[in-house]
């Protein structure tokens, strides 16, 4: 396939407006990333629920939930090369499954050790799955609304969150081995599978890089032909092919250096920084407030209820940056909410009275959550086709090692200088992603690089 070809594809992909066939997409794609967020959602209050039930010490706690995340850092380096080299749809399908199958054998989990296992096979899907989704939307948005369909995208994850935290406040206090049931319900995951394999279009920019070229115009002209839903402003700006690694890159080793090649490197500093830094704060907070909660005298069922009502301010936090994304574009408002998190972490850390816990969670929720959606919005739009995959999957893969090390760091700052501390370090992390933001590339309303 010519790289004119290629383009050509991409041109006809971003003069279109949001049509029903971008409804599937996004909304096929979405459920599969609430199903994700669901997950981990309710793996940070199974823990709390495992620290009152099996006696669970923050050292045991911290390994169950970094198991988790050592898997995803895996999973995401991993997947990113596959769907890179065998498709997006198929890997999407694929890390579905695995966690699926693997959440739904936790719930059958008969200690520690079993359980840090199975996370640690439940994290390869998830930590595959998201970058790889977002790729894959990302694809077939149009050029000029295609970060606020990114951020609709991310969106989906507030669902999901929401959804684990009505389960942990119906059924984890109130049925016998709740928790199993909890993990139980997130083997959905394996049966979507299907849907997305078989009911979901692959990126046509994929197969034309690919040199599938009847397959990706067939699947243009799917989307060409179907009934609009909104209109969409024509003629995103030209790219300078120039600016751009658009040589094919065969092979994993090739693709991995193609991320360090000139025109990219500082991109991919800037961008790895950023997920670091947005991971280890969030997940070191998120994970952690149920069991934090419970920790400073509440009861189960009133930290769980504290973790429904914070989680709700997830939405409006998309919301807003959904629509400020295409107004100010990406690096903007991805520092905003980033500075927005660091100040709602200091509050959060000094809060003692109910109503000072609950208003500075929820803005913590709503600004981190926002950062979040414009994060995955910027970050399939700094690479090239070609290497889109893999850029957004190691970028991924170095937050996820974040991740890995906030969980136990929370007790040993805990230990050190209380709560106040923890956050003042989560808030100290958020100002460090704000600053890394200005070295991303702004690609509001053009065309993505082929």
């Amino acid at each position: 396939m010519s790289e004119t070809s290629t383009t050509s594809i991409g041109a006809r992909l971003d003069r279109l407006p949001f049509t029903r066939a971008h409804g599937r997409v996004l909304s096929g794609s979405g459920v599969g990333w609430a199903l994700d967020a669901m997950d981990v959602g309710l793996i940070s209050l199974v823990i709390a629920a495992l620290v009152a039930e099996w006696g669970l010490t923050p050292d045991a706690s911290s390994w169950i939930a970094s198991a988790g995340f050592a898997g995803m850092a895996i999973g995401a380096t991993l997947g990113g090369l596959l769907a890179d080299r065998i498709g997006r749809r198929s890997v999407f399908a694929l890390t579905l499954l695995v966690y699926g199958v693997a959440t739904g054998a936790s719930a059958l989990a008969g200690g520690v050790a079993a359980l840090i296992i199975l996370r640690f096979i439940v994290g390869l899907g998830l930590g595959a799955e998201l970058p790889v989704a977002s790729t894959y939307v990302s694809e077939f948005a149009p050029a000029r609304i295609r970060g606020r369909v990114i951020v609709i995208l991310e969106a989906f994850w507030a669902l999901g969150w929401t959804a684990s935290a009505l389960i942990g406040y119906l059924v984890i206090p109130n049925i016998d081995d709740g928790w199993r049931w909890a993990l139980a319900i997130g083997a959905i995951p394996a049966v979507y599978a299907l849907v997305v394999r078989w009911g979901l279009p692959e990126s046509a920019r994929w197969l034309a890089r690919r040199g599938r070229s009847s397959e990706a115009d067939a699947v243009v002209r799917e989307f060409e032909a179907s009934p609009t839903w909104f209109p969409v402003k024509a003629g995103p700006q030209p790219v300078a092919a120039s600016s751009y690694a658009t040589a094919e890159a065969p092979t994993a080793r090739e693709r991995l250096a193609g991320l360090w090649s000139a025109p990219l490197r500082m991109r991919t500093i800037a961008l790895w920084v950023v997920w670091f830094c947005v991971n280890f704060a969030y997940y070191g907070a998120f994970i952690w407030i149920p069991t934090l909660l419970f920790s400073q005298g509440f009861g189960l069922v009133k930290s769980f209820e504290f973790t429904l009502i914070i989680t709700l301010a997830q939405l409006p936090g998309y919301a807003v940056a959904g629509w400020l994304i295409e107004v100010w574009g990406r690096r903007a408002t991805l520092s905003v909410f980033l500075v927005g998190s660091a100040v709602a972490a200091l509050l959060f850390g000094q809060s003692s009275a109910e109503w000072a816990i609950l208003a500075s969670g929820m803005a913590l929720s709503f600004f981190n959550l926002g950062a979040w959606g414009a994060l995955y919005a910027v970050t399939p739009e700094v690479y090239p086709t070609s290497l889109r995959a893999t850029g957004a999957g190691w970028a991924a893969g170095v937050g996820r090692l974040a991740s890995i090390l906030a969980p136990p760091s929370v007790p040993l700052l805990m230990g050190q200088g209380g709560l106040g501390l923890v956050f003042v370090v989560f808030g100290a992390f958020f100002v460090i992603a704000a600053a890394a933001t200005w070295g991303l590339v702004e690609r509001r309303g053009r065309a993505l690089a082929e």
